[in-house]
């Protein structure tokens, strides 16, 4: 089918989808802290764009909440805690070093196609315009992988981790048009738990040994008394 040919939702919606994985791109080549926390900030405000557009479509009343929340929790409230998190931390002048950058960015649009081949047989059977963000979410799931296999920095996991779970948000309110209230409160919940916990930890692990870099974690042994 001709793109002109979808509704204005579904073109808006591919759009944003679009944009989405665009972020994920720019996430993998950012190289200050600062710089991959407003990318992610932006992700998740198209995410709740996304909520939004399925609610007024859909005219279930129930997503207007669910964007709120997503846009209050991913685009303000965790990016802020982590902009907070750096600076107490004094890491924000660190710039973190991405190895090979040719290599990773080709990586990245191998699972993009990758992600597009996986779903083939899904988006065959499925009759909505917008099945082709079943493969957009799963190549946002695996990119927010890729960040967290090639950088070194433990806030990059965790932004990498928040971005495998707008991935998979993405893919419940724009493939099947929302999910039940209670569950998406309850992912909310998970998440800003998430953030608090991961907080928490860092400030542990960087008083412990003085560093976030999961190279170093990754050398602690045991010390024999």
């Amino acid at each position: 089918m001709d793109i002109t040919q979808y509704t204005f939702y579904e073109q808006a919606i591919l759009f944003i989808a679009a944009l989405v994985v665009f972020t994920s791109f720019l996430m993998l080549a950012q190289r200050s802290l600062f710089g991959l926390i407003y990318v992610f900030a932006w992700q998740g405000l198209m995410v709740s764009m996304t909520t939004a557009l399925s609610a007024y479509v859909t005219q279930f009343h129930h997503l207007y909440v669910s964007a709120l929340i997503t846009l209050v929790l991913k685009a303000i409230l965790i990016p802020l805690m982590l902009h907070r998190l750096i600076i107490r931390l004094d890491i924000h002048r660190e710039v973190e070093t991405v190895l090979y950058p040719a290599y990773t960015m080709t990586a990245a649009a191998a699972l993009v196609m990758f992600s597009y081949y996986v779903v083939l047989p899904i988006e065959q059977l499925s009759s909505l315009a917008t099945r082709n963000t079943i493969a957009v979410s799963l190549a946002v799931v695996l990119l927010g992988m890729l960040l967290m296999i090639s950088r070194r920095q433990a806030v990059t996991h965790v932004v990498g981790f928040m971005s495998i779970e707008n991935g998979l948000f993405f893919a419940a309110v724009a493939s099947t048009q929302g999910m039940p209230m209670v569950v998406e409160l309850g992912i909310a919940f998970d998440v800003l738990v998430a953030a608090v916990l991961f907080g928490v930890f860092f400030f542990h692990i960087r008083s412990s040994i003085d560093s976030l870099d999961v190279d170093q974690l990754n050398r602690l042994s045991e010390v024999e008394r």
